[in-house]
């Protein structure tokens, strides 16, 4: 079930970001362009001009402007308290190290640059990637402090049949679903094509020794989208969160010292600590990645091929042959099966990824996929996919379904706690909004009397 459906009775709270003005403001005072201000987060009209332009690429309906205004400020009600509340960390650097590949995300869906700037409506790429970082930060606090007010939410078997008894009317038919497993293999290289990429690797450390730039040379050698065109350079990196032999080679460095080629997960690298700031460090690198060639690839499908004999031939179980073979660290622990973003293992078959639906159109459950070629983390990988299931359509019923009724009877009692939340903090909080809202019908209510305590 997609999660449209989960939205079909009850109302989840939007995590937009706005642009964060500050101001110093009297009770009740609104300068010209501001719309509202909840505590000290200001919501000016071009934010959300901005936002439900963005929100319009995105799918959502925004043509009732009371309705979008009216979840800015719930929202808005969120992040502030978020703000404050001690034990919410600030996710300031890591947000921000992640702007370029969010914008690289998605300036993929577009011809070109130009074209993904017209659509969302901003000159620069600069004031996208602003834009994007403002959205992430409200995102984050908006949705820990959902999180924060609803962490001990939970509901009863009585309670899911009372929610299913109330909606079951109402619930949507699901559509044609599959259930599939897979392992993937990446290609190994041969030693002879491992050591090209070391010679490279160990020529551009050379020539950066003998004093060219290691920034220079990253920006023209390194195929790491996310830092090549930064001259290789990652900031403020936490310990623990690169893969562990980049950060082993990395820290055992000296400030401004280039390691020898070192292999990763991602391909070859060479690595020049920055330096070393407590917890954290900063450090430049180079990446050449594994890219398998045609006989590379060729040797993990006959490698993969006889894998799918042996399932074939009862020797090894799929979910056995995915634990001790596949290299898909988010599959092989749970028996190859494949889930979608919202953890189900029930995929509807349209959702499918063109390669995958392809794969497995005229099998029937129980059988196997020819080995095929594929991506796996922006790698290729060769893979084998098994039909576990095959769910017809059919309308959400309590005796097949009942942990996505769970889930839907736990989102409704989340958001009903979390609406009141909010009533009980209009009060304590300065909430102004402009008199060109005066119209609006507002569920909360946000247009009381108050200052700020």
């Amino acid at each position: 079930m997609t999660k449209s459906i989960k939205h079909i009775f009850f109302l989840l709270f939007l995590i937009i970001g706005l642009s964060q003005t500050k101001a110093q403001l009297k009770p009740g005072q609104l300068v010209d362009g501001i719309s509202a201000v909840v505590g000290d987060e200001i919501v000016l009209e071009s934010d959300i001009q901005e936002q439900a332009t963005y929100a319009q690429q995105q799918g959502t309906d925004v043509s009732d402007k009371c309705k979008f205004l009216e979840k800015i400020i719930g929202n808005k009600l969120l992040i502030y308290h978020a703000k404050k509340d001690t034990l919410i960390e600030n996710p300031a650097s890591r947000i921000k190290e992640n702007t370029d590949t969010k914008y690289s995300q998605i300036l993929s869906q577009f011809p070109d640059e130009k074209t993904m700037l017209a659509a969302y409506k901003f000159r620069t790429a600069y004031e996208m990637k602003k834009a994007i970082e403002k959205i992430d930060t409200d995102q984050y606090y908006g949705q820990q402090k959902f999180a924060r007010i609803t962490d001990k939410a939970d509901v009863t078997p009585n309670e899911v049949t009372d929610f299913y008894n109330l909606y079951k009317e109402q619930l949507p038919e699901v559509k044609d679903e599959v259930t599939i497993a897979e392992i993937s293999l990446y290609p190994r290289l041969t030693d002879a094509h491992k050591q090209v990429l070391i010679d490279k690797l160990k020529k551009i450390k050379q020539d950066i020794l003998n004093g060219e730039s290691f920034a220079n040379e990253a920006r023209i050698y390194s195929e790491d989208p996310g830092s090549a065109q930064k001259g290789g350079l990652y900031t403020n990196i936490s310990r623990g969160k690169m893969v562990k032999a980049f950060e082993a080679t990395a820290l055992n460095l000296q400030e401004g010292e280039i390691s020898d080629p070192v292999e990763t997960e991602f391909g070859y690298h060479i690595i020049q600590l920055v330096k070393k700031n407590g917890k954290q460090y900063d450090a430049r690198h180079i990446l050449l990645k594994a890219e398998p060639n045609a006989q590379e690839i060729a040797s993990a499908k006959k490698i993969l091929d006889s894998i799918k004999t042996l399932i074939t031939e009862g020797k090894i179980s799929f979910k056995d042959a995915a634990f001790k073979f596949s290299d898909n660290k988010n599959t092989k622990f749970s028996g190859g099966i494949v889930t979608s973003q919202d953890g189900t293992d029930k995929i509807e078959k349209a959702s499918l990824p063109a390669n995958l639906a392809f794969q497995i159109a005229g099998i029937n459950k129980g059988d196997l996929s020819d080995v095929f070629e594929d991506e796996l983390n922006g790698r290729k990988v060769v893979s084998l996919l098994k039909v576990e299931d095959v769910i017809g359509a059919h309308q959400l019923d309590l005796a097949t379904d009942y942990d996505r009724i769970k889930d839907l009877a736990l989102n409704k009692k989340k958001n009903e706690m979390v609406e009141k939340w909010i009533d009980e903090e209009i009060p304590k909080t300065f909430i102004s909004i402009n008199k060109r809202y005066d119209d609006c019908n507002f569920k909360n209510n946000f247009k009381k009397k108050t200052s700020e305590n």
